[in-house]
C-alpha cells in the first residue's frame, strides 16, 4: 500500500498495530523509508502507475498476500483538458488496477482488498472525481470474480479530512469551515478515522460485506 503520509500512514500504523506484516510503497524513498522506521513497516520503492515498474518490484514484495490497500491517488493537473483527465485516470484508477491484477495470484483465500475513494465519485469533482468513480465501479466486478474464494474488495470513500497533504496550499479557512459545515457531526475526518474503518474491513469479521463503497465523511454525503 501507498503510505509515506496521511491516510496511508495511518492505515498502515494501524495495520501494524493490529498485528499484520505490512509493506509500504510508493516513488518517494526518503519518506518510506522514514515512515517504515517509524511504524514498523517494510518499504518498497516503485511507481504504481507503471507497468514496468510494478513488474520489477514483484520480487520484494510478498509471496502471499492476505491484505492489499490501494492508496496511490490524488488530485493531478494536466496542461490540457486531456492530459488532466489521463493524469487523473492513471493515477487512480491504473494505479490500483495494476497492482491488483499482478498480486492476484499472490492473494490468500479469505483475503482483503481496500481500495480508497473519496466522496468526490459521487458528488463531482470533474477528472479526480470522475476517477474515484471508476474505482468503484472496478471494485464491484473485482468483488464478483474474486468472491468465490472468499475474497472481498470494497473501496472506503473519505470526506474531508484534515492532516493530509491532499489539499496543500489550496485550503483556505473558509473553505475550511465550508466543509465542515456539511458534515453532521460538526467536524473534520482525520487520518485515523479512514484507518479504522479499513481496518475493520481487512478483518475477518468482514467476510460477508464486499463491493461496498464504505463512506467516511461525518455526514457530508448520505449512503443511501
Amino acid at each position: 500500500m501507498v503510505a509515506g503520509t496521511g491516510i496511508g500512514r495511518a492505515i498502515a500504523e494501524e495495520l501494524v498495530k493490529r498485528g499484520l506484516d505490512v509493506v509500504i510503497t510508493g516513488r518517494r524513498a526518503d519518506v518510506l523509508a522514514a515512515t517504515a522506521r517509524e511504524i514498523g513497516a517494510r518499504p518498497v520503492v516503485f511507481d504504481a502507475a507503471s507497468p514496468e515498474a510494478v513488474e520489477a518490484a514483484l520480487a520484494e514484495l510478498p509471496s502471499t498476500v492476505d491484505v492489499l490497500v490501494n492508496n496511490a491517488g490524488g488530485a493531478v493537473g494536466g496542461d490540457d483538458v486531456r492530459s488532466q483527465w489521463l493524469a487523473n485516470y492513471e493515477s487512480n484508477v491504473i494505479t490500483a488496477v495494476l497492482v491488483t491484477t499482478a498480486l492476484e495470484p499472490r492473494f490468500t483465500d479469505q483475503a482483503r482488498i481496500v481500495t480508497i475513494g473519496s466522496i468526490a465519485g459521487r458528488r463531482g469533482g470533474g477528472s479526480y472525481g470522475a476517477a474515484k468513480a471508476a474505482v468503484e465501479a472496478w471494485t464491484a466486478e473485482l468483488a464478483f470474480s474474486l468472491g468465490g474464494r472468499g475474497i472481498t474488495a470494497n473501496v472506503v470513500s473519505p470526506g474531508y479530512v484534515e492532516d493530509t497533504e491532499f489539499f496543500g496550499d489550496r485550503m483556505t479557512d473558509r473553505r475550511r469551515q465550508t466543509l465542515i459545515a456539511q458534515t453532521a457531526n460538526g467536524r473534520p475526518g482525520t487520518p485515523a478515522d479512514v484507518a479504522a474503518t479499513v481496518a475493520f474491513l481487512t478483518s475477518p469479521e468482514a467476510g460477508h460485506i464486499t463491493g461496498q463503497v464504505i463512506a467516511v465523511n461525518g455526514g457530508a454525503a448520505l449512503g443511501r
